[in-house]
């Protein structure tokens, strides 16, 4: 499958029709069966036979050859329709202004005209003109779209990493590809001097609201104009759509572009491989059925030597064609599709179908706090102000209500009384005025979801809502009188006073290294600076502080420890997120704000906003661990608010400290080597973390053979998510994001990661009892085959059966096991190995034992009609096993009677029921039929029916059993094929008892972790030096490897916590 990039459109270009029904017949056993076919009606005809007796056997195989092709097509083609509706949820997204507000919409849906709002990390979704800068520089990162590369100063070096580690680049007029991320980290800088730059230089290119007087721009000179594909690496503007579709610079070049083809998923090159393997296998049966068999080839039933041959050759044919699973790859490609469409409608949407294996592998997920763990609907629950200083510094707390984004609250004070008009304080009011001019949020009223929306990040639309709450000055009836409004114009009526009042002069982004931002605003000829950002860079830049009685005095000592007071209250105890404001009287004309302006400023107030934990998160914690998953809190909050919020979320509990579990980056980047390896196995809190620790937790912990999920949602999140095995962004993350990820969370939400897992294993277990299912029936068939021409008794299947019985059993049940519903232990048991092979020796063996049993059935009811039916001729077991010499000797009964269709009616019947019920037993790998019932997978019992309806039409209409050499079934006949076929139920319950009990634990449990081993030392600490002399004792003893994994398991539990602490390394070490 072809998949061509076209600006925001992806298209796929499915493979044609006749090319997909062409292929279902580019196979070599088909083709053998075929040409046998048509030389058997051949020789049919120069016997001097014609009509429906010469053509009846080569038609019916012709016909049920189609029927299997039709299968195929039907299969890739819902294959095909299920990878193209998942790439249609990687749609682009912009956001619009429509109907006098802005909104988020499909990439698509954008017309030349929109007005388009982009910022950092946005892909832009077309081509735009700049009419609006909302910050002081745009920067776009084009090198996608342009040959060579514009040479600026002041240059984002990220920029320059991170484009190599995604993207081809062609530059210079010649290609690099970077293939391994180590390589580029050495070659990047003389790479980059030899095409003449400088290290410090960008790729990205500033962009201005000016148009070009260039004659003949290219696209380097249109600096006002941003081209579809590009990515925003600095700044915020907004541009109007120009150009859509084709009509825009990259689709002009689209037929030029990378063509991707979908390479195969790791589970099916493993599938292909061991189908490989297994035709060569069932080849080489089937020449050894059609070599036994030789001495058939003159029964005087075949009419001659040649015939005979013949008449065996398209039988061992014939079972080739249906014992080869030739259809696995397409339908595993199948369920994996419709499996991540499952997962897409619980918010994960999958980027690649090799992740959903991956998933299933998972050992660490490296979770981000905001949004993730928590709701990530920021709302101010605290606000602290200074009252007066007239006995002391006396600070005045008020308690903020409503916990969502509906301009819905009051604010009480410290003894609980309701502030009914809160703008009449001076403190409150201002806090008001920063909280909507230095902001670059909004909120909106979504009359369809009758919810309030936020754009932007979170904690300023809490700041945007507390303005609303506050409310405006001026008379007493304000508060009722802003209920009166419409719900559209009330969630922003406030904060759209306030900017009408202030006009926008210049702006300072937030920056990491400042911690800040500030906006320049202009009132009835004064001009202020507002300012908001972490308490701590504020109250370091400020001199005075603005009372709630109006004056403004000295920040002394006294009142910054008192403020500082609060600020560890609000960020500690209570696990608020704290942001202060403060403003600044500039000159009278100043046009321009510099990072000298943003000192001596007046501070107004502090504000703490309450994030809460999902209710569902602790749940899906605690499901991890039950998993084998450990969870990792990765957070740049400092490490009391981290810590505050797990014990919050309860899914911790079992941890009475967080001594040794938790670590700030600075910490752990202090730990030596040693220490740093029982960190990592014990980590469980990772704070104060930037973009470039968390790509350095992932290869640390991938050093330790974990497999790792990593979540995201920035520009600087790319690196990280791209190295992790399973690389998370947030919906509400940036684009350069979510490229680089392996799947994305609609919701944002930590409990989806949790389904997707526990989802993505299912998957993979749907997919091996598939593979299960079709390779025990198919080896069934082989038994029968082979079985038969070993006993020298008569055919029990001739071709046409054989390929009936291949087309109603690897069909419809095959793909409806596919919809098996999740094991209730899938996320009980620990996660599986990355080169765990699909087929384990003991799986094997169960295939095996199914199979023999398949075939064995099937010859028995073949016998059972022979020798004690009453309908049949109760022959003696001699008499069968040499029927072929019935008509060289005198017998008391007819040779007719091996032409009877009866016995292999009955041996066909046999042979479909035993499959239908095997196929029951593959509703689980090793969960009983008591636990998981039949109708919990109504699509396989419907499989079921109508397979067995088929079977039935067959049987009992003309010319249909004439066509298949069957004839109808008595009752009798009936409730045997039933005894026959049952048991397979009985079997394949005791294999799995057999797993679940004893062999699937080739090993007992682990016992206690490295890290419980040096906790748990009487002699040092977690972080003491001893730690080292403790880990190479260990190693000495041969307990533990280089890398700190178990060499030697044994079962070892704790009833209590203090047992476990009671347990010395002396103890352990004398036990191990």
């Amino acid at each position: 499958m072809e998949v061509i990039y076209d600006l925001f459109f992806i298209f796929i270009a499915g493979t044609p029709f006749w090319k997909l029904v062409l292929k279902q017949f580019d196979d070599l056993l088909v083709k053998i069966l075929i040409a046998a076919a048509l030389v058997s009606f051949i020789l049919a005809l120069a016997n001097g036979e014609t009509g429906l007796s010469a053509s009846l056997e080569p038609s019916v195989i012709l016909m049920i050859l189609a029927a299997n092709a039709a299968v195929g097509v039907i299969t890739e083609t819902n294959a095909e329709k299920a990878l193209e509706e998942l790439r249609a949820y990687q749609a682009d997204i912009a956001t619009v202004l429509r109907n006098g507000c802005f909104s988020i919409l499909p990439a698509t849906d954008l017309v030349p005209g929109d007005i388009v709002e982009v910022s950092v990390g946005c892909k832009i979704p077309a081509d735009m003109r700049m009419i609006e800068m909302l910050s002081d520089q745009l920067r776009v990162d084009q090198a996608i779209l342009t040959d060579t590369l514009k040479q600026l100063p002041q240059i984002n070096l990220f920029a320059l990493e991170f484009k190599f580690l995604l993207l081809e680049q062609t530059c210079g007029g010649g290609v690099l590809k970077v293939w391994r991320e180590d390589w580029w980290e050495e070659k990047k800088e003389a790479w980059w001097r030899m095409m003449g730059g400088r290290v410090g230089e960008s790729f990205s290119v500033e962009k201005e609201l000016d148009a070009t007087n260039v004659t003949n721009a290219v696209y380097q000179d249109k600096t006002n104009i941003l081209f579809s594909g590009t990515v925003v690496v600095a700044g915020r503007a907004r541009a109007i759509v120009v150009g859509v579709g084709s009509n825009t610079a990259m689709g002009s070049i689209r037929d030029s572009m990378l063509i991707a083809e979908d390479d195969a998923t790791p589970l099916k090159k493993k599938l292909d491989e061991f189908g490989s393997f297994l035709a060569k296998v069932i080849a080489g049966i089937c020449v050894l059925v059609w070599i036994v068999n030789i001495g058939h080839f003159r029964d005087p039933i075949h009419g001659g030597f040649l015939r005979g041959a013949i008449h065996y050759f398209k039988i061992a044919v014939a079972l080739a064609v249906a014992a080869i699973p030739e259809g696995l790859p397409a339908v595993v490609t199948t369920c994996l599709a419709l499996g991540t469409k499952r997962m897409a409608r619980l918010n994960a949407i999958v980027r690649s179908l090799p992740s959903v294996e991956t998933l299933g592998c998972t050992t660490v997920i490296c979770s981000d706090k905001t949004g993730t763990l928590t709701t990530n609907m920021m709302s101010v629950s605290k606000i602290c102000v200074l009252h007066s200083v007239d006995r002391g510094p006396v600070t005045a707390e008020y308690h903020v209500s409503g916990t969502t984004y509906a301009p819905e609250g009051s604010l009480f004070d410290n003894s609980g009384v309701q502030l009914e008009i809160p703008a009449q304080f001076h403190c409150l009011l201002h806090i008001a005025m920063c909280s909507a001019l230095c902001n670059e949020s909004v909120v909106q009223y979504n009359p369809e979801k009758r919810t309030y929306e936020k754009i932007g990040e979170s904690t300023e639309v809490a700041l945007r809502v507390l303005t609303e709450k506050i409310g405006l000055p001026g008379f007493d009836s304000m508060p009722s009188a802003l209920n009166l409004l419409s719900k559209h114009e009330r969630a922003s009526y406030c904060n759209r006073y306030w900017e009408s009042q202030f006009k926008k002069v210049s702006l300072l982004e937030f920056s990491r290294d400042r911690k800040m931002m500030s906006v320049l605003c202009s009132r009835k000829q004064i001009d202020i600076m507002f300012s908001k950002g972490a308490p701590e860079s504020i109250l370091s830049r400020c001199t005075s502080i603005l009372c709630n009685d109006g004056s403004t005095v000295p920040l002394t000592s006294n009142i910054r420890a008192e403020i500082e007071s609060k600020f560890n209250s609000f960020a500690g105890k209570e696990t608020l997120r704290c942001l202060a404001l403060a403003l600044k009287r500039l000159p009278l004309g100043q046009q321009v704000l510099s990072f000298n302006d943003e000192k001596d400023l007046t501070f107004i107030g502090l504000v703490g906003m309450l994030d809460p934990p999902r209710d569902e998160v602790r749940n899906a914690i605690i499901s991890c661990m039950t998993a084998g998953i450990r969870v990792v809190v990765v957070t740049g909050d400092n490490k009391t608010t981290a810590e505050s919020l797990c014990r919050r979320i309860g899914a911790f509990d079992h941890l009475d400290d967080f001594t040794g579990f938790s670590y700030t980056a600075s910490e752990f980047e202090e730990l030596q080597a040693l220490q740093k390896t029982v960190a990592l196995q014990r980590m469980t809190i990772f704070t104060r973390v930037e973009p470039s620790h968390k790509r350095m937790l992932v290869e640390a912990l991938q050093h330790q053979n974990e497999v790792v999920a990593m979540t995201g949602d920035g520009v600087n999140d790319a690196p990280a998510l791209k190295k992790a095995d399973i690389g998370i962004a947030m919906g509400s993350g940036t684009a350069v994001a979510k490229s680089a990820s392996d799947m994305v969370l609609a919701d944002d939400n930590f409990a989806t990661i949790v389904a997707a897992v526990a989802e993505g294993r299912a998957i993979y277990n749907n997919t091996k009892q598939f593979i299960r299912y079709m390779i025990s029936s198919n080896i069934g068939e082989v038994v029968c085959i082979f079985l038969a021409a070993l006993l020298g008794i008569p055919d029990t299947l001739v071709p046409v059966q054989l390929l009936w019985v291949n087309l109603v059993t690897d069909g419809l049940p095959a793909t409806a096991i596919g919809f098996n519903k999740q094991d209730s232990d899938v996320m009980k048991a620990k996660p599986r190995k990355v080169n765990e092979a699909v087929v384990s020796g003991w799986l094997f063996f169960r295939y095996l034992v199914i199979g023999v049993y398949v075939g064995l059935a099937t010859i028995a009811g073949f016998v059972w009609w022979f020798l004690y039916s009453d309908n049949g001729p109760k022959l003696p077991y001699t008499e069968l096993i040499n029927f072929d010499s019935c008509s060289r000797r005198e017998t008391d009964y007819p040779c007719t009677v091996f032409s009877d269709r009866h016995p292999s009616t009955v041996s066909m019947t046999v042979l479909v029921v035993v499959e239908m019920f095997n196929a029951l037993n593959n509703l689980s790998e090793n969960q009983s039929l008591l636990v998981i019932p039949p109708w919990s997978n109504l699509w396989l019992l419907g499989s079921i029916v109508l397979t067995m309806l088929l079977h039935v039409l067959i049987l009992y209409v003309q010319p249909l059993s004439a066509i298949f050499s069957v004839t109808p079934l008595n009752w009798a006949e009936w409730t045997v094929v039933l005894y026959l076929s049952f048991p397979v139920i009985i079997i394949d319950e005791i294999l799995k008892f057999l797993s679940r009990n004893a062999i699937r634990n080739d090993h007992p449990d682990r016992p206690p972790s490295l890290s419980s081993a040096i906790c748990s030392c009487e002699i040092c600490s977690p972080l003491s030096p001893d730690i080292g002399q403790c880990f190479i004792s260990l190693q000495a003893l041969g307990l533990i490897s280089d890398s700190g994994e178990w060499i030697y398991f044994r079962k070892e539990k704790f009833a209590t916590n203090d047992e476990r602490k009671s347990y010395s390394l002396h103890d352990y070490v004398n036990e191990y």
